[in-house]
């Protein structure tokens, strides 16, 4: 009998992302992929080492919330020894802001909304880069009209995808800033895409497709 991978879905925190309706668009995908799905509303089973050793994929949706160090530390080892880490938008890149470690391993981090008067759904485009990479092979550039992140991100990622924020206010020319990338992590890998904050967003066929690639591409 073939053993199924299995996934760790973690959603919560903020209720703005829509954590469960955001995820549950996902799992009958990982299903279909051939994975057993446990669904948690913590970040608690980070910190159990022997739960983790069973992950093969992690899917986070938890936007802003805290983590304690035991559990952030479980996570980065986990995925150092080979599980995968996957998530979209505030539930991985505007997570757990007050732990270091949880930063370095997605790193990125949301920084604003940049744009003036406030309003946060902007017209903006993904531009992608890495063209031959599996995650984003045959995917052309395309339009949202959502929030754009601006994000502070270190240059160990693997930028697949950028989105450039027009110049406005106190800064002078446009800024670009990665919108979609990976990065490897011992033996295991690390896939965040910014662009996902509803479910319309989310059902953006470029933008799931995206996703859908990076959750087979990131697990073990």
């Amino acid at each position: 009998m073939v053993k199924l991978r299995h996934a760790l879905v973690v959603r919560g925190g903020w209720e703005g992302h829509e954590p469960v309706a955001a995820t549950d668009l996902f799992l009958p995908y990982l299903a279909e992929q051939g994975f057993s799905l446990t669904v948690e509303d913590s970040p608690a089973p980070y910190a159990d080492p022997d739960l983790m050793a069973g992950v093969d994929l992690v899917v986070q949706c938890f936007t802003m919330g805290t983590i304690t160090r035991e559990q952030s530390t479980g996570l980065s080892q986990a995925v150092a020894a080979g599980t995968g880490f996957a998530g979209w938008h505030g539930g991985v890149v505007d997570s757990f802001r007050a732990e270091p470690d949880y930063l370095h391993l997605t790193g990125g981090q949301f920084a604003c909304h940049p744009e003036a008067g406030g309003e946060t759904f902007v017209p903006h485009r993904i531009e992608i880069t890495g063209h031959d990479h599996p995650i984003t092979k045959g995917i052309a550039d395309f339009d949202l009209v959502t929030e754009q992140y601006w994000v502070l991100t270190d240059p160990y990622n693997t930028v697949l995808a950028t989105t450039t924020h027009a110049a406005q206010g106190p800064w002078s020319r446009p800024v670009t800033v990665p919108a979609v990338w990976v990065r490897e992590w011992g033996e295991g890998r690390v896939f965040v895409a910014t662009p996902g904050h509803d479910l319309a967003t989310l059902e953006h066929d470029s933008v799931r497709t995206l996703i859908e690639r990076g959750l087979a591409w990131a697990s073990r």
